[in-house]
């Protein structure tokens, strides 16, 4: 892998991840899988996707952006990405894609908002312990 992304743990239920300008196909198929080994092996609640670096968003990224969406909430994460630059935005748009159903924010401290309220929102809906082991 050329380009390690770097994957930070920010408490004990949220990760950050910045991608970097140069990141290749390779990289960002060895971070997909890094990202979902790290969330299930601490049980991640939250992660934050920055995209800020990006300038360019092919269709291949925009797809592994959201297949990594789908997959940490699979494992029970909430998700949000922030920082898409107006060039990227409207490249996804024209090219008809769209990051399905993932809350976005401009900033990093805007995605952290956000995603402490998707946590608290999606922990209000958990069902009660009743009738597990106690």
């Amino acid at each position: 892998m050329g380009v390690r992304v770097p994957i930070l743990r920010l408490n004990a239920r949220t990760l950050v991840v910045a991608l970097a300008a140069d990141i290749t196909d390779d990289d960002v198929l060895g971070f997909q899988a890094e990202l979902g080994e790290r969330a299930a092996a601490m049980q991640a609640r939250g992660v934050v996707i920055d995209v800020s670096a990006l300038d360019v968003v092919d269709s291949f990224m925009a797809r592994v952006l959201n297949d990594c969406a789908r997959m940490l909430r699979l494992l029970g994460a909430e998700v949000v990405v922030c920082g898409v630059q107006p060039a990227v935005a409207l490249t996804l748009v024209e090219m008809g894609r769209n990051l399905v159903d993932v809350a976005t924010a401009f900033t990093l401290e805007r995605a952290l908002a956000r995603l402490e309220a998707l946590m608290a929102a999606a922990d209000a809906h958990l069902p009660s312990p009743r009738g597990r082991d106690a």
